[in-house]
């Protein structure tokens, strides 16, 4: 069976629609965790309406105060109970069949050397974010991300073994900072796990103006912290491009700066952190001038 999980802070203006899709699968073996990330425009009431009068498939909510995503991630991981969990935000929604391919495909090739599936993201017009993913069965995230795979990359949906989430969770929480990012799990996964692919659409997307993908400067400059751990991450990887260290160094020094931290010696490739320093001090008077715009 599969948990479908949705964080969600003040989107019951949309959360309907994420809703209706779900009513419309083809395959209703699945559970719908709502975690409700501290919202105050009645959320809570529209989805206990929608729990009174379901009789398809189980809506479970759950308000906790307000964190950001990555900790709404935090609390739905330690209460999913079944063996697949798939996050599908508040502001998108399933095509119809999705259920039905996410099980048919595990039930065919699931294995416990996987972490799970990787999937394709679209919008709501069919078409597909970034390029499908090479004619292969299995895919590893690290490579996908540090762009040795020579295709356009674009969001994935990933649908993960739950146990597999939890040998990495829960993320480390940062008090004061909202915007930490749950791929930094999958990235954790990705050392040790590679994903099957599913070259179809499991998530139709549709970008809001208050989303994570639009304020990725304001992200930066109130979460340095998170950042920063999640360059260390990155930087560790093997096998990648100069141009990929490059980028991630500058990244790293500015998130440093701004969170007041050492960052020569937590660097993973210290000589060229060393080389890129005045880059990253530059990069983060940027990110303060952008990020309070966007304040």
């Amino acid at each position: 069976m599969l948990t479908v999980f949705t964080p969600t802070y003040n989107r019951a203006y949309c959360l309907g629609r994420c809703y209706e899709s779900l009513k419309r699968q083809t395959c209703k073996n699945f559970k719908w965790l709502i975690i409700d990330d501290g919202s105050t425009d009645g959320t809570d009431t529209l989805v206990r309406q929608w729990i009174e009068q379901e009789q398809s498939f189980e809506i479970r909510y759950i308000y906790k105060e307000n964190g950001g995503l990555y900790t709404a991630y935090n609390a739905a991981i330690a209460k999913i109970d079944t063996v697949l969990a798939v996050c599908i935000d508040s502001d998108d929604w399933m095509p119809d069949n999705a259920v039905e391919i996410i099980l048919r495909e595990w039930e065919q090739r699931g294995n416990e050397k996987v972490a799970g599936l990787a999937g394709l993201d679209c919008l709501a017009d069919g078409t597909i974010l970034g390029d499908p993913f090479p004619a292969q069965e299995t895919i590893n995230l690290i490579p996908l991300a540090t762009g040795r795979y020579k295709i356009k990359n674009g969001d994935r949906k990933l649908v993960l073994r739950t146990e597999v989430y939890r040998s990495v969770a829960p993320m480390k929480e940062y008090p004061g900072e909202k915007n930490f990012n749950p791929h930094y799990m999958h990235l954790q996964i990705s050392q040790k796990y590679d994903f099957l692919v599913v070259n179809q659409p499991l998530c139709v997307v549709e970008y809001q103006p208050d989303g994570m993908t639009n304020s990725i400067f304001k992200q930066y400059l109130n979460s340095p912290n998170g950042f920063r751990d999640y360059r260390i991450l990155e930087l560790s990887f093997p096998h990648t491009a100069l141009s990929y260290r490059i980028k991630k160094n500058i990244h790293y020094v500015s998130s440093c700066i701004l969170s007041g931290k050492p960052c020569i010696a937590a660097s993973p490739c210290k000589l060229l952190t060393l080389l890129l320093y005045p880059l990253g001090c530059c990069f983060s008077l940027y990110v303060r001038y952008r990020g309070k715009i966007k304040g």
